[in-house]
């Protein structure tokens, strides 16, 4: 089993290109990130070429957080702003040569017109993506973390991605926010397993290390690679003592639990 590091929450004390550097001496296989926008992305590309990993991901940018923005793509009136943050991550992402741009939804009141407008959004993704030779990733997210979030369902996922019919759009399956949200993971990966495009990891209910918690990732990533999973599966989590490199002790263990 391969596992990246998120880059978002881990090593969040060094500049980006360090973290990346970083991800590397601790023995991670790739990284992935969220908003690496005020670095230039030579300065990330270069990070990514000295150290030889690949990037997985980043995300579209947020929005207004300070006014409660979590994503803009499904929110009905501002889809120039949407399609603007789509342009920036595929841009962005093509330059480092990122793999994958996770299209953040927002939160709506889950209605029709908040539903066209992401579809919308992740069709011109979709578009602008495959240009590039990239992947578009939707995320559902546990309404607990993010009040009122669009997507919240894996099921959800899988009913726009059958209805946009796009090959290069996928869901990011977070074991931690559907644990939450829906439990099931086993079964729910095996259903889904054909769009699922990218695989995250962190401890329910804290959002830790994963070799604490509710779920025993050892027996779940197992079923998992029995299933066919072979690419790195994300660790998204924020480090309980602060301290990542001080809590990478579940990394050798999960992974000779795997091999």
């Amino acid at each position: 089993m391969l596992f990246s590091a998120n880059i978002g929450f881990l090593y969040t004390e060094l500049p980006i290109p360090d973290r990346i550097r970083a991800a590397k001496r601790d023995g991670f296989d790739a990284v992935e990130c969220h908003f690496p926008y005020d670095v230039p992305a030579a300065e990330v590309k270069a990070a990514l070429e000295e150290t030889g990993l690949a990037m997985l991901g980043l995300n579209t940018v947020p929005g207004n957080t300070a006014a409660g923005d979590f994503g803009l793509a499904a929110l009905a009136g501002r889809e120039d702003e949407a399609r603007a943050a789509v342009e920036q991550a595929v841009e962005y992402g093509a330059a480092i040569g990122a793999a994958n741009v996770h299209v953040m939804a927002g939160r709506t009141d889950g209605g029709a017109a908040a539903e066209a407008a992401y579809r919308a959004t992740l069709a011109h993704a979709c578009d602008l993506a495959a240009m590039k030779g990239m992947a578009v990733l939707i995320e559902p997210i546990n309404l607990r973390d993010a009040w009122g979030y669009h997507l919240s369902r894996v099921e959800h996922a899988a009913e726009i991605v059958e209805a946009l019919g796009r090959d290069n759009l996928r869901i990011m399956f977070d074991c931690y926010h559907t644990q939450i949200m829906q439990g099931d993971l086993s079964l729910r990966f095996l259903a889904h397993r054909e769009v699922i495009g990218h695989v995250q990891i962190a401890a329910v209910p804290d959002r830790g290390e994963p070799d604490g918690g509710e779920i025993c990732f050892e027996r779940l990533l197992g079923g998992f690679a029995e299933a066919g999973w072979s690419a790195p599966v994300g660790a998204e989590y924020k480090p309980r003592g602060g301290s990542t490199a001080g809590g990478l002790g579940w990394l050798g263990p999960m992974r000779a639990a795997l091999a």
